[in-house]
């Protein structure tokens, strides 16, 4: 989801660089809702249900990798590469640098194949037609500078649009109208691994702490997270509720919070790409490189949190040095600054 999330500047760029342009996108299933609204058609005229690409070729890898011998895989595959392949691309860009995301680019018959020189995975590169030297600290100035040489010039950072569907948008309006909610923060206690997941309790105690100051939390979680989530809940003594969602729905949901507390994850992203501000809480991972972009932020990290992107299952020692009252401060900073 982070990936994704990104990446959009960079194709938002490359789109209002190159308006006539179709272009398509390679994206696993799952995260498909970050381009597209479920009801919306993946392929077709560009609209605000889907913003910024004209196709969407979806994949689902980990189901295939689970299922290499069987011949449904196969033929999913042989499917999917055939879709990708009959639009008859000129150009592809392999923003992910992994070697899986480039060989995809090199499948898609494309006979100009682009990527950076030091890409996440180094034998990525040996796939590429054309290699550039990313420039910038922070993920997503690495990939605009991947834009900009595609484009041959400087180009602005664009405004990224996400699928705005009106269903979904009402029913965040109602849900919250409902709830008697009008002031709430989004905690993300989840993590993709544990070494960047801060306690569940002090995620708790950030929610009864900022209620004194009327501002309800709601705990966005995912698949497998139901026990994280009760966790949250029952040390905030009411003060904080889960709410599950589709991607579309937590899209319209974080439009509307004033503020986005949790770690290094898609959640995070996708708040500051909304511009809602964040207190990030971060761990092994570097902010420099991973922190939220384009947003008014609050990053806690201790000088005792080494960068590595090991997933360890425990938590990190710095991540743990961090203390709920910082977060509290941070959070009631932004609450202030954002209001005055």
């Amino acid at each position: 989801m982070g990936d994704i999330i990104h990446t959009l500047p960079a194709a938002t760029a490359l789109r209002q660089a190159f308006p006539e342009s179709i272009i398509g996108w390679v994206i696993e299933e799952r995260w498909a809702e970050l381009l597209c609204t479920l009801r919306t058609p993946r392929s077709g005229p560009r609209s605000p249900q889907r913003p910024l690409v004209d196709k969407i070729h979806t994949v689902n890898t980990a189901r295939w990798r689970s299922s290499l011998m069987s011949n449904q895989t196969w033929e999913q595959v042989a499917a999917g590469l055939s879709e990708l392949r009959a639009p008859r691309y000129q150009m592809a860009v392999d923003f992910q640098g992994a070697v899986r995301s480039a060989l995809v680019a090199r499948w898609s018959g494309a006979s100009v194949v682009y990527g950076v020189a030091q890409p996440r995975e180094n034998a990525a590169s040996m796939f590429y037609t054309r290699q550039v030297l990313a420039r910038g600290t922070h993920i997503v100035e690495q990939n605009f500078s991947l834009a900009e040489a595609i484009a041959g010039r400087s180009l602005p950072m664009p405004k990224v649009d996400f699928p705005h569907e009106a269903a979904a948008e009402q029913e965040s309006e109602h849900r919250l109208r409902d709830h008697d909610i009008e002031s709430f923060a989004i905690l993300n206690p989840g993590a993709g691994w544990g070494a960047k997941q801060w306690p569940a309790e002090r995620y708790g105690y950030v929610a009864k702490r900022l209620a004194e100051d009327g501002v309800k939390s709601l705990i966005n979680f995912g698949p497998g997270e139901q026990d994280l989530v009760r966790a949250v809940e029952a040390s905030s003594g009411g003060a904080a509720e889960g709410i599950a969602c589709s991607l579309t729905q937590l899209i319209a949901l974080t439009r509307r919070a004033r503020l986005f507390i949790g770690g290094d994850t898609g959640p995070m992203h996708l708040a500051a790409a909304l511009g809602v501000p964040v207190v990030g809480i971060f761990g092994p991972t570097n902010p420099a490189r991973n922190g939220p972009f384009g947003t008014k932020s609050v990053i806690l990290r201790s000088p005792s949190s080494a960068t590595t992107h090991a997933r360890r299952a425990q938590p990190d020692e710095g991540l743990l040095e961090i203390s709920s009252d910082a977060v509290v401060e941070a959070a009631r900073q932004l609450l202030r600054s954002s209001s005055g």
